[in-house]
């Protein structure tokens, strides 16, 4: 019995594949709709405790930014009725959630301090819904939950301490499964991002400046880039960097056609 439900486990892990925007492969445990209402309980669970500040101006001006980004998102996201809440948070941080909700840090304004640089974060943060990091990660919890759960019983069975094994499976997973993954979604993001900025009439060389605005605001040793979930600030700004001249003419072009935000605060 515990072989046949390790082949079911294996038969739909491969059975759940599918692939990001910029062509990676994911797997995928949850559906679109289930991930929508994940998101939008969180979103409203956020509003219960009270999390959301009244910053009618600071939300006008974000919003501003997101609907000139949801514009140029591929369907059915660029139809989709998305809200834009302020968070009493002074850290600089923003975030999108499946269903249509975008929370903007307080914090954050003084470090996105242009419009394109704005839209440098909400860029990346509605590429992490578009390439649907949000049900990938939950899925790669899931199926890392089911390998450790089959690992530490085929140990104990030939004898191996449970506590060590437990121990010794989470850190691997931790280091080579979750971490990893997580660091291809952020890099995915800064791409898919900084094309969806360029493409809605903002100067995705912004981008570049945001991330060193990040990197000033938030000084010191982060550790070695292999336990980081996020690239290291040098390697984004680089990449960000070496992308932004190919996005011009998308930029110049979005101009042209009358895409230019006039985004204030």
């Amino acid at each position: 019995m515990r072989n046949l439900a390790i082949v079911a486990c294996v038969a739909l892990l491969l059975g759940a594949c599918a692939t990001s925007p910029t062509g990676r492969s994911q797997l995928m445990l949850v559906s679109g709709s289930q991930m929508s209402q994940l998101g939008l309980e969180s979103f409203n669970q956020m509003r219960e405790q009270g999390k959301f500040a009244q910053a009618p101006r600071e939300r006008t001006y974000a919003t501003c930014v997101a609907t000139a980004l949801i514009g140029v998102l591929p369907p059915p996201w660029n139809t989709e009725k998305w809200d834009v809440e302020i968070i009493n948070d002074d850290t600089a941080n923003a975030f999108a959630l499946p269903g249509g909700r975008i929370g903007v840090n307080r914090g954050l304004f003084k470090v996105a301090q242009t419009p394109d640089q704005l839209a440098a974060v909400l860029g990346h943060e509605l590429a992490h819904v578009v390439a649907r990091h949000p049900a990938e990660r939950v899925s790669d919890n899931l199926a890392t939950q089911i390998g450790v759960s089959a690992a530490n019983a085929y140990g104990v069975a030939r004898g191996m301490n449970p506590d060590t094994l437990q121990a010794l499976l989470g850190v691997g997973a931790q280091t080579l499964v979750t971490l990893p993954f997580s660091r291809a979604q952020e890099s995915e993001a800064d791409v898919l991002g900084q094309r969806y900025m360029a493409a809605a009439g903002f100067d995705p060389k912004a981008a570049v400046t945001l991330w060193q605005n990040m990197e000033k605001a938030n000084p010191g040793n982060r550790g070695p880039s292999f336990l980081s979930t996020h690239p290291s600030p040098g390697d984004r700004i680089a990449k960000l960097s070496a992308n932004a001249p190919a996005l011009e003419p998308t930029y110049r072009g979005a101009r042209a056609n009358g895409r230019a935000p006039r985004c204030s605060m």
